[in-house]
């Protein structure tokens, strides 16, 4: 089939997913007959540096042998913290609540500039991060801890200092999710958010930390699936779909003349409403220059005739085709160059990636943002003889949020502990904790002097909480250390020893560790306010 160039031009504008660590046969023939310039990538893409390297090779040596004329933007969600993507090989990054706890935005530039090199090295070229959304809503399931904090000042100057690392290493950054996802109690991924602020307000915080990012030279923005009424009038019309957000104020207010990529079109809010391709027809009418569709190859086929069939109808207008894949070719030649891009030879990973330089620039960041929250009785640090018995109980780890990977949920507290202090003794247990293990953990704990316990996002009537009162109630000394959500506090304000990690990356859960058994001194203040505290 030959492709026009005005389907040539479309192809451009699409960024699509697959399965599997080699490049499925479906994702080579868009590349290949559609011309799909975009591809992002998951865990399930992700195996060793080695394997990484040669399946971004692959990729790029399809859409040169296609006659591309330029690289494919090869993207990836490494916010780091809990939402990651590199496994095995690569250097664990503290994420952005961490950062924020550290205070010294100059971290979040460390952070930046070491993961963009990382990935860079991987042949990964793009990078959907930093997230500028604002966490002030305590009950948000989709944001929290992958936010810098609850002030808008914090957000953008952290903010900007990400997307300057990650840009000074070479790699295309993204704010996200605008105009902000910050204030929401409901996962786009599940359904469709609503935020019913006033345009006053959204200015002044939502808006803010792009605001600054904008200015200071952001290469793309990714919009929200979030209705926002003070901005488009017609009800119940993500921002993603909205002209009025994406172009008039986006474009038109803001000035934001880069690329715009959508989130992926497959999630609820999207694909359960308008239907992913239709919604792919009318984002395109709203001024985003950038499709995403990351899991199934019908959507990817349905995405592409339905914005052909469009613009052959014209209702989407070919001058905005044209505008879109200007920006996007002017995104790519600023950063990518097929030069650039190794096709040939053997391929080497560069000993940069999960090099001990990084290692240990994480663990001192780390070191500066875990938080001892509360200390009451001065009981931490405990003990270190083994005459002082202590229990480590944690739960199994389970999705939060849907943009964590699966891959990742080993909630590792009890190794991390062992190896700080081998003498104590570990339990791990279901999440939520059925009644009868409480009832056995209680009973245990009389054999020890202390218990920590690690909680992993609770909620008013979670029996984690009912755990960590009745232990408390029993009389054992109760430490517990939050391992991911800070605000677990909110629900055990009468714990007088608690510690946060914001993330459950082993590095986070062994800092901690150290922290509880003095073999560390951490520095982490909260970025954000705990009711009860």
């Amino acid at each position: 089939m030959q492709l026009s160039d005005m389907q040539k031009k479309i192809g451009q504008l699409m960024v699509f997913g697959f399965k599997g660590t080699k490049a499925s046969p479906e994702i080579k023939k868009l590349i290949r007959e559609n011309h799909v310039g975009g591809i992002i990538l998951f865990g399930r893409n992700i195996g060793t540096p080695e394997e990484v390297l040669a399946l971004t090779t692959e990729l790029q040596r399809e859409a040169k042998n296609a006659g591309h004329t330029h690289p494919l933007l090869i993207c990836i969600d490494q916010e780091n913290g809990v939402v990651r993507r590199l496994g095995e090989g690569t250097t664990i990054f503290p994420g952005a609540m961490l950062l924020g706890a550290t205070d010294h935005p100059q971290n979040a530039y460390a952070i930046g500039i070491a993961t963009g090199r990382e990935l860079k090295h991987l042949g990964v070229n793009w990078n959907l991060a930093p997230v500028l959304d604002v966490n002030n809503n305590p009950e948000n399931p989709v944001i929290g801890v992958r936010s810098f904090g609850e002030s808008a000042e914090k957000v953008s100057k952290f903010g900007q200092e990400a997307m300057k690392g990650m840009q000074d290493a070479g790699v295309i950054t993204t704010l996200k999710h605008f105009p902000g996802h910050g204030d929401t109690s409901v996962d786009s991924h599940l359904d469709l958010p609503v935020i019913s602020h006033s345009m006053e307000r959204l200015e002044e915080i939502e808006l803010k930390p792009f605001v600054d990012c904008i200015e200071n030279g952001a290469d793309t923005v990714m919009s929200a699936h979030v209705y926002f009424p003070a901005i488009e009038t017609q009800e119940n019309v993500p921002a993603t779909l909205s002209k009025k957000v994406i172009t008039g104020l986006l474009r038109e207010k803001l000035g934001f003349d880069g690329v715009v990529t959508t989130d992926c079109m497959e999630m609820n809010a999207i694909s359960e409403t308008i239907g992913t391709a239709r919604g792919g027809v009318e984002a395109v009418k709203a001024g985003v220059d950038l499709i995403m569709v990351s899991h199934l190859h019908t959507r990817h086929f349905e995405t592409l005739k339905e914005i052909e069939t469009a613009v052959e109808s014209g209702e989407i207008d070919e001058a905005t085709i044209e505008a879109a894949y200007q920006r996007v070719m002017k995104l790519k030649e600023k950063y990518l160059k097929w030069e650039d891009v190794s096709l040939e030879g053997e391929l080497t990973v560069s000993p940069e990636v999960g090099c001990l330089q990084h290692q240990l620039e994480a663990a001192e960041i780390y070191r500066q943002g875990v938080t001892v929250v509360k200390n009451e009785g001065d009981i931490l640090p405990l003990p270190q003889d083994r005459d002082h018995r202590v229990l480590v109980v944690y739960p199994e780890n389970n999705v939060k949020m849907q943009v964590e990977d699966k891959k990742y949920l080993n909630l590792a507290l009890g190794d991390a502990f062992q190896e700080v202090q081998p003498s104590v003794d570990t339990l791990e247990i279901s999440n939520p904790p059925t009644s009868q293990e409480i009832n056995q953990v209680v009973e245990r704990a009389k054999e020890y002097q202390s218990i920590i316990i690690g909680t992993l996002t609770v909620t008013q009537d979670s029996s984690q909480v009912t755990l960590v009162k009745e232990l408390k109630e029993s009389g054992a000394q109760v430490v517990v250390v939050a391992t991911r959500s800070p605000y677990d506090l909110s629900y055990l304000p009468e714990i007088p020893a608690y510690v946060t990690t914001y993330e459950f990356t082993y590095p986070a859960l062994k800092t901690a560790a150290e922290a509880i058994f003095g073999k560390k001194v951490v520095k982490g203040k909260l970025p954000v306010t705990l009711p009860n505290l």
